[in-house]
């Protein structure tokens, strides 16, 4: 019997897969980081993760669950528990690990989060799948490459993998063509958008990487 919890992880899940782009925000300064959600969401992002080692992550998770009622927001670079449960009270609608932990994927669980957990090799995505991690991030992806990434899916057919690490609007496409359930993009979205002309500019990337997207 699905309980709902279960129902809200699930839906939850689904729907990050439906948008199929996260974006991944790490940012030194913590005023910077209401300026860059309101522009993202803005221009079409839905599911936006605000790592543990930005800057008053926390506080941002809230503020931006409060600000953006219709997008989803996560925590991301959550190692441990600890960080596991700050971003559970912060909020957070999903977590996302860089590692493989099983007692962060029970935690999350318990309060109805997916889970997008971080795995490299095929003995981590083995264990992420055993663990019932939601979505499995392959990172850091770019490293090894999209031929890498599209051998995992031979003998994880059945796994919901997403790319995480050196994904480009030059190679997005090709992440989606290996297989992937979704892509994260970081650098091109942490942008420090002060003025009016950096809005600009961050709306017409996001733009123009929606238009790669699969239908």
């Amino acid at each position: 019997m699905t309980s709902n919890l279960d129902t809200q992880r699930l839906n939850t899940s689904a729907l990050i897969k439906q948008y199929k782009l996260l974006a991944i925000l790490r940012l030194k300064q913590q005023s910077d980081v209401a300026p860059l959600i309101d522009c993202l969401v803005n221009a079409g992002i839905n599911a936006l993760e605000i790592t543990s080692n930005t800057p008053g992550f926390e506080q941002e998770i809230t503020k931006a669950r409060t600000a953006h009622k219709n997008a989803l927001i996560g925590a991301g670079t959550i190692i441990n528990t600890t960080l596991a449960q700050q971003a559970i009270d912060a909020g957070a609608q999903f977590i996302v690990t860089p590692n493989t932990n099983k007692a962060v994927v029970d935690l999350a669980h318990k309060h109805g989060l997916p889970v997008l957990m971080g795995a490299l090799t095929p003995t981590d995505v083995a264990n992420a799948i055993e663990y019932n991690a939601d979505i499995i991030k392959v990172f850091p992806a770019g490293s090894m490459g999209v031929g890498y990434f599209k051998a995992l899916t031979g003998p994880f057919s059945e796994a919901q993998l997403m790319p995480v690490g050196g994904i480009t609007l030059d190679n997005i496409s090709q992440w989606f063509d290996a297989g992937a359930c979704g892509a994260a993009v970081s650098g091109d979205f942490c942008k420090i958008v002060n003025t009016e002309q950096e809005r600009i500019d961050l709306t017409k990337l996001v733009e123009s990487y929606i238009s790669k997207l699969p239908t």
